[in-house]
């Protein structure tokens, strides 16, 4: 829950409202309806989805979700999972009485145990999340990502932090203007990797 949780917070801090939507659903869909958690991610899930129709000028849309964003994080504790539940009611509850209000001012950022989340915040689980997410619908091979994933954690096993992996796949995330070649890169690594492991396997077979 965690991983998905801060993914998604520092992609929606970073612009990227439906791809936060994407990080929060893969985890929302797998929890039992009306649980808690599951509430708390539907409530986030249409606190995007609000604020994406009010960019799109879709005024009584994005009322509807934001007073039914607000309907699902209501009776949660008010620091549930480390979201200031009451702010972002508040801010829902803005947002449902005036859409307009998001022309107005700057997108109001979230916070997770009181200190706003960005990219640089998160750990490898959710990195890995974040970077699944950001392959979707995109020419990324998942595999490729995936297994760099792996290597990045098994460097890390191997008491080896912040390695070639595991900096490849923060960049990938974090620098949309170069996340095409930091991703050809990541792809020549993976390939490099497994070729080694193939050589190594190939002696024992």
């Amino acid at each position: 829950m965690r991983e998905y949780l801060r993914a998604g917070l520092a992609i929606y801090n970073a612009g990227d409202l439906h791809d936060a939507h994407d990080a929060w659903e893969d985890r929302w869909l797998e929890l039992p309806e009306g649980s808690e958690d599951e509430r708390l991610l539907h409530g986030l899930i249409q606190f995007t989805a609000a604020f994406h129709h009010a960019f799109q000028g879709n005024w009584e849309g994005c009322v509807g979700l934001a007073d039914s964003a607000g309907d699902y994080l209501t009776g949660l504790p008010d620091d549930y999972r480390g979201i200031d539940v009451p702010r972002v009611r508040r801010i829902l509850a803005a947002v449902a009485a005036d859409p307009e209000v998001v022309e107005r001012r700057s997108r109001p950022k979230l916070t997770h145990e009181g200190t706003v989340v960005g990219f640089d915040d998160l750990d490898m689980a959710a990195i890995a999340v974040a970077a699944r997410v950001y392959a979707e619908d995109t020419p990324y091979d998942q595999a490729v990502l995936t297994s760099a994933v792996r290597f990045a954690e098994e460097d890390r096993a191997d008491g080896v932090e912040g390695g070639r992996f595991e900096s490849l796949l923060r960049d990938f995330v974090a620098d949309p203007e170069n996340r095409g070649l930091v991703y050809q890169r990541l792809e020549g690594h993976v390939s490099k990797r497994e070729h080694r492991e193939s050589d190594v396997d190939g002696l024992f077979g």
